[in-house]
């Protein structure tokens, strides 16, 4: 009998399962000595995290302030000079600056074994960037981002994170007013103006009683802000309530008078005239009639007859030169998760684990969905002709990622289908999007794919008379 054949086939699989092996373990201590950033939050109390766990770094309050004074400049010189007068507001005892060195030490001593590095230059200090977070700066980063999107449900979702952030005033354990004035004399203000934009983007989509419940309060604290005032009483008259309108029209003419000695501006009291003459400009904005609402997140129908065309689907004007803002139903990593579990590919019990993860891992969640929007093209155009080996290529190798995190589950019909496992995180969507998508591709249906011919749609049906059924008659005809 010729046992060789068996005992190489025998050897090769050992080395394959011990290369495995290896690799496995090379990328486990990989993870282990990558670095973890810390996260700072300074909106309230000084608080820092490190792996979304609260630790101790500095139980003075002079060392958190002094920390926190660095973290607002993060990755750049902060002078030894401006450290005092900030600490001491002017009044400096001969000992600032000895009392500066000792406080470096110990925040360095407290810091290095999370990877925070502060560095001493010239005559000053920095708190090297090494990509860890800190909330003052994804906040402005995060509104400005709304106020450069067009559409209004981005907005709106930008704006909700970046508000998120808030926990009270900066430092509130740590500052006082004055200090608090001379750190960001504008952050509040542009904490207003994120809430008044927030408003306006909940305006347009129709959420005018979210609109009364955010602002009624505020508008009470800040009766001369005009803006916040004439979205509260737009969304008063959307909500048949025409007479809080009035009232709060009149509250903020009488407290421009009081405060100022001048009128409403020229906006509010064109805004007043057409709320008492009953305009029809100012009813609720339409709605298409080809959306559904799913966890307050705006979703197309699911008409295509396969995720994978709903998934392409999320995207309307594929042929235009330049799509709108509008046409990108994907507005955030949440309407990902949300859309998952719409379309079947994801549980609402895996749904909710993802919302809670990009809470936490918002950088990573936008990369999710940036790449999960750049496989959706690749899909696109995997599905409407002949595209190049790249496009293909590509799915195919999202496709062999997601393979790596499929599990046999028992569907609620009691039969069983491959999904990925919530091991795969924040790509879970992503994955199981590109698992959809190769089935669809290995499906001879691929063949019936149609995809309608306007070029402000677009959409993928998976035959001609459902695209005649819903495209024509709904979403063009809208």
């Amino acid at each position: 009998m010729n046992l060789a054949m068996p005992r190489r086939r025998h050897a090769c699989l050992t080395a394959r399962l011990t290369t495995r092996s290896t690799r496995r373990k090379v990328n486990r201590r990989d993870r282990d000595e990558r670095p973890t950033r810390m996260e700072f939050r300074l909106l309230g109390p000084f608080e820092a995290c490190h792996d979304g766990r609260l630790v101790d770094i500095a139980s003075r309050r002079q060392e958190r302030c002094l920390l926190a004074l660095l973290l607002l400049d993060l990755g750049h010189l902060v002078t030894i000079d401006r450290l005092i007068a900030l600490l001491w507001n002017g009044s400096a005892p001969a000992t600032a600056r000895g009392a500066v060195y000792t406080y470096i030490g110990r925040l360095r001593a407290a810091l290095s074994p999370y990877g925070v590095r502060i560095t001493t230059r010239a005559d000053g200090y920095l708190v090297e960037a090494d990509d860890h977070r800190v909330d003052v700066a994804d906040f402005h980063r995060s509104v400005q981002r709304a106020l450069d999107t067009a559409d209004p449900a981005a907005r709106a979702s930008l704006l909700d994170g970046a508000l998120r952030l808030w926990r009270g005033p900066l430092l509130a354990d740590v500052a006082d007013e004055a200090l608090r004035h001379r750190l960001d004399a504008q952050l509040e203000e542009a904490r207003l103006v994120a809430l008044e934009a927030r408003a306006e983007a909940q305006l347009a989509l129709g959420r005018h009683p979210r609109v009364i419940k955010d602002l009624a309060g505020l508008a009470e604290r800040h009766p001369l802000r005009e803006r916040l005032v004439g979205i509260l009483m737009t969304a008063h008259y959307r909500s048949a309530r025409q007479a809080d309108a009035l009232l709060l029209y009149e509250a903020t003419r009488q407290a421009l008078a009081t405060e100022l000695g001048v009128d409403p501006g020229p906006d509010l009291q064109e805004l007043h005239r057409r709320i008492l003459r009953n305009d029809n400009r100012l009813e609720q904005p339409r709605r298409a009639v080809f959306e559904v609402r799913i966890r307050d997140e705006t979703l197309p129908w699911t008409v295509g007859g396969h995720p994978a065309l709903d998934f392409c689907n999320t995207f309307a004007g594929w042929g235009d030169p330049a799509p709108q803002p509008c046409a990108e139903w994907l507005r955030s990593y949440r309407t990902l998760a949300v859309w998952s579990g719409y379309t079947g590919l994801a549980d609402d019990p895996t749904v909710a684990r993802l919302l809670t993860l990009a809470g936490r891992d918002p950088a990573e969640a936008d990369r999710t969905l940036a790449q999960a929007r750049a496989l959706r093209g690749q899909v696109y155009a995997c599905l409407t002709g002949h595209p190049g080996h790249a496009a293909f290529d590509a799915v195919a190798r999202a496709a062999e990622a997601a393979a790596r995190t499929l599990e046999f589950t028992r569907d609620e019909n009691g039969g069983g289908r491959w999904r990925p496992s919530l091991e795969a995180g924040l790509r879970l969507p992503l994955h199981a999007a590109a698992w959809s998508a190769a089935e669809l591709l290995a499906d001879p249906r691929r063949l019936t794919v149609r995809s309608c011919a306007d070029s402000h749609c677009r959409w993928l049906f998976m035959d001609e008379t459902s695209m005649r059924r819903w495209c024509s008659l709904v979403t063009c005809a809208a």
